[in-house]
């Protein structure tokens, strides 16, 4: 096949490359901002080529506090993500990926009180409601255009990835975080809030495979990317500490100052269950993350 990745430099990115590249037989094209690359808009405003597959991951991400601060800089996806479709529809392209987020469910959904896990029905694209910041809705607007691009002939796959991790992810998100106070041996380990707000963690070969497997079965309607467990960062601290058998000497540190997010984020996965089943669970994936680090 002849794909092109947008953001095949970053983190979700870079595991598709790989994935293809061991599989062998595939034109890869990758166009991605860092390291001096092109922004995919301004490709997009000059390609007229045609291509088998789009995996469309181009975003201005961050975690957190990028989400909680940086506002208007998480708009600029909705600029990407709609010259992306315009684009699609200009040049006749035939099938996309179109990666959405968990941030996009509507955040009244996602407290303690509740405890749900979200059902891809839990959004409804004829009656939203408010999700998670700039970013949210700039995802669920995203949805929104993958939907009339639907209606103009092109296939798009819709995946809503939950928290996604791996060994090489950026520091802003919990888990590398995590794994990286672990192996410095910080006695002060630090979380944001009170630790409680609780993640769906889904590793990061799991997603990529669960991606193309939906792609395989042509399984267009929007889909959960989750484990389905619900983790509190306190317990990913707790599980991160039995596997390395090592624990901070000061015990955790809570930064009530710093911002949380949404208290209780949890998928509904059995639609993904249904035809895929995680290689990873957290202690897997931790084992095999301390491993590359060669921990001791």
């Amino acid at each position: 096949m002849k794909i092109l990745i947008t953001g095949h430099k970053g983190f979700v990115g870079r595991h598709f490359v790989n994935f293809f590249s061991k599989q062998g037989g595939h034109e890869v094209v990758g166009v991605d901002t860092k390291e001096g690359g092109e922004d995919c808009r301004d490709f997009f405003k000059k390609c007229d080529e045609k291509f088998d597959l789009i995996i469309h991951l181009a975003a201005v991400v961050g975690g957190r506090q990028c989400i909680e601060y940086k506002n208007l800089s998480v708009a600029t996806d909705l600029s990407i993500d709609s010259e992306m479709f315009n684009w699609a529809l200009r040049t006749n392209q035939e099938r996309i990926v179109y990666y959405s987020s968990c941030a996009a469910y509507p955040t009244k959904l996602q407290t303690n009180d509740l405890k749900l896990k979200l059902k891809e029905s839990d959004i409804n694209l004829d009656d939203v409601s408010t999700p998670d910041k700039t970013y949210g809705w700039s995802k669920l607007t995203g949805e929104i255009l993958a939907k009339y691009a639907k209606q103009e002939g092109i296939n798009v796959h819709i995946f809503r990835p939950w928290s996604g991790f791996g060994e090489d992810q950026d520091l802003d998100y919990p888990f590398p975080s995590f794994i990286d106070r672990v192996i410095r041996r910080v006695d002060d380990f630090e979380i944001w809030g009170d630790g409680e707000q609780v993640r769906d963690f889904i590793y990061i070969s799991d997603i990529v495979k669960a991606t193309m497997k939906a792609v395989e079965l042509d399984i267009q309607e929007p889909l959960n990317l989750g484990s389905g467990i619900p983790t509190s960062f306190n317990d990913l601290a707790e599980i991160i500490f039995n596997v390395a058998k090592w624990r901070p000497k000061n015990g955790i540190k809570h930064l009530t100052d710093q911002p949380v997010g949404p208290r209780y984020r949890c998928s509904d996965s059995s639609k993904m269950d249904s035809f895929y089943s995680l290689e990873y669970n957290l202690e897997k994936a931790i084992n095999k993350t301390l491993q590359i680090h060669n921990w001791k």
